[in-house]
């Protein structure tokens, strides 16, 4: 796989196409990648002619690396699940769904377009369905969090625990007739399942938001020929969002910490326990511990990764994590900053933009304006919100279970470490269970041969996956079309027929030394690059700070505070870190294709929000 090394400040125009998939060499020792993955998601024999004909984008804003194999299982329960709402629930006219494939380890997406002769017909369906949920929107929305938290109830319930050596004499007196095998069986298909219920609500709202602000975005450019995007967003801007609550919640830990004198004891976060008890200890420590727990429940139900890998660590699992952000709000608060959202601020500009572009209207317009504006602003939210809900608590939760389940597994020698379930296919893990039960069931001597097995199997995954992250994945594969209009590859990955042009120019550099993207969020800062990959390096950020990343996670809020800027490889005017961006009053240029690859931590960056580019002043 090749590297993407150069920058996009080009001169577009000397490649028409990407490779192709057959293209791109395998790193050494990643050679037989394939068997890492369900034979849907990886080329096959036959239709390579096909696949090669499709224009594929890396997904690497929700999935900026290597994907293991039972984490393939966010892959298809996301994409499936945004393409029925699309496709089979709204009926959208223009876009179906999104094709996947996983490509040397990395998730590419191909979005599938309407046939224009298909489309007036859908228009009736899609319109009646869109006004249903419109009509009843907040009621609809109330049910909704009751469905969603009752699936997370059911999957907390879910316990993996070690078959009994003998069935108790209980079972037998009272006829119950089963060994409890089929729990673990059970309980293991429910989780996979109830996962896939929560990812089926995950669609049920999120499309509807960016419909109403695509409706919305498309009515200001046909009555506003020349206004900016970034204008657009703007006027829906300042919103409170439950997926800025647990960020909120520690800045008010952090504020009751001062006004309780109890920042000496937040000498050593990284020591949760002790931490805890010398507050426990101190005066005000158990008024500020009772704030400490009523926090936790829910809104430490939060990680720092994005919720689609196994590897993400979870506040409620790694306390350590919270409490480094409150030590930072604390200092940062005795140094006299101010650390809330400017929340008031981001009001004041939305309503003058709005204003200003209101006043230019007939009286007609206006109203139709007002209309637009206001779904859109009431739907808004959600586009956010959801995202603690399902990539945060639902996810995080499930991979707590599934790690409970890989214990017992490691426990009973299947496989060498703790978290090596995750080298198994979802599949694999159900007949890895069914060997335990079975070799249980019968008194086998020689016990199950899964510990003979599983670990050779894991082991040669596990050296597959390493070799697969010495690689960069290609923005792009094959020969995109004449022009991007699929509205959701446009607004939430920033996939746009300019941005691809940039990318198929990258080999040719001016002398410029500038990058362009997408002005996700307005701005212009000057300041030195901080080239982060991963989560656990947030605590390299100093003040003032420009995050370079691929894909930067709504968690990351709590370090904004820190940066001057942010700047990413992927993501439309509606991804996450735009609008989180946006809601932090931080300068932002998203969709660039290549700023982590190019960019050196240590490098002088000015960065437009505004303009949409990232000039390199200085190289290291």
């Amino acid at each position: 796989m090749t590297t993407t090394a150069t920058p996009s400040h080009v001169k577009a125009g000397t490649r028409t196409s990407f490779p192709k998939p057959s293209d791109i060499p395998v790193p050494a020792g990643a050679e037989n990648w394939r068997e890492l993955y369900p034979y849907y998601l990886v080329p096959q024999p036959g239709m390579e002619e096909k696949d090669d004909e499709k224009f594929w984008f890396c997904e690497y804003q929700h999935w900026p690396s290597v994907v293991k194999p039972f984490e393939t299982i966010g892959v298809e329960y996301a994409d499936k699940c945004l393409g029925q709402y699309n496709a089979r629930h709204l009926m959208v006219p223009t876009a179906k769904g999104i094709e996947f494939r996983i490509h040397q380890g990395f998730v590419y997406n191909s979005p599938i377009a309407v046939p224009d002769e298909e489309v007036a017909a859908r228009v009736p369906e899609f319109q009646a369905r869109l006004a249903h949920y419109f009509q009843n929107w907040e009621p609809m929305l109330a049910d909704w969090k009751k469905k969603v938290r009752a699936t997370i109830d059911e999957l907390e319930s879910l316990e993996f625990q070690p078959l009994p050596e003998i069935v108790p004499m209980a079972d037998i007196t009272s006829g119950k007739g089963m060994d409890g095998s089929e729990v673990l069986l059970e309980n293991y298909d429910r989780l996979i399942n109830l996962a896939y219920r929560n990812w089926q609500y995950h669609f049920e709202f999120l499309n509807l938001g960016y419909i109403a602000y695509l409706d919305f975005f498309n009515f200001c450019k046909e009555v506003f020929p020349d206004i900016p995007d970034q204008s657009i967003a703007t006027m829906v801007q300042g919103v409170d969002m439950e997926l800025f609550k647990p960020d909120d919640e520690l800045k008010e830990l952090a504020l009751l910490a001062v006004e309780l004198g109890l920042q000496p004891h937040f000498a050593n976060p990284d020591d949760a326990e002790a931490t805890l008890a010398a507050i426990a200890g101190a005066d005000g420590g158990e008024r500020w511990l009772a704030r400490w727990e009523e926090a936790k429940d829910p809104w430490f139900n939060f990680t720092t990764g994005n919720g689609f890998y196994g590897h993400d660590r979870y506040w409620i699992d790694h306390l350590d994590i919270p409490l480094n952000f409150i030590q930072d709000y604390i200092r940062r608060l005795d140094d006299g900053q101010i650390i809330k959202r400017p929340t008031e601020e981001l009001v004041a500009e939305r309503d003058r933009i709005i204003e200003e572009y209101r006043e230019l209207l007939s009286a007609e317009n206006a109203a139709t304006f007002d209309a637009k504006r206001g779904l859109a602003a009431t739907a808004y939210p959600y586009v956010e919100n959801h995202n603690f809900y399902i990539e945060h608590w639902t996810m995080g939760v499930f991979w707590r279970k599934v790690r409970e389940l890989s214990r017992l597994f490691h426990s009973l020698g299947f496989w060498p470490e703790e978290d090596d379930l995750l080298y198994l296919q979802r599949n694999e893990v159900r007949d890895a269970i069914f060997d335990y039960v079975t070799a249980h069931g019968i008194g086998s001597p020689d016990g199950p041969v899964g510990p003979v097995y599983w670990p050779k199997v894991v082991e040669r995954r596990k050296g597959i996956v390493a070799a697969l992250k010495t690689a960069r994945p290609q923005p792009a594969l094959n020969t995109p079309p004449a022009s991007i209009t699929e509205p959701f590859t446009r607004m939430l990955w920033g996939i746009t027929t300019e941005q691809v042009e940039s990318w198929l120019g990258a080999d040719d550099t001016d002398d410029s030394g500038t990058l362009k993207g997408m002005a996700a969020s307005a701005g212009v800062v000057e300041g030195v690059a901080r080239v982060i990959f991963d989560a656990d390096q947030l605590n390299e950020i100093q003040p003032g700070d420009i995050l370079v990343a691929p894909v930067t996670a709504p968690s990351w809020g709590p370090v904004f505070g820190r940066l001057g800027a942010a700047v990413t490889d992927i993501g439309g005017m509606m991804s996450h870190a735009a609008i989180v961006c946006r809601e932090y009053a931080l300068p932002a240029v998203t969709g660039t294709g290549s700023a982590s690859s190019v960019i050196k931590t240590g490098m002088r960056l000015r960065v437009d929000g505004t303009a949409g580019t990232v000039e390199i002043l200085e190289t290291v």
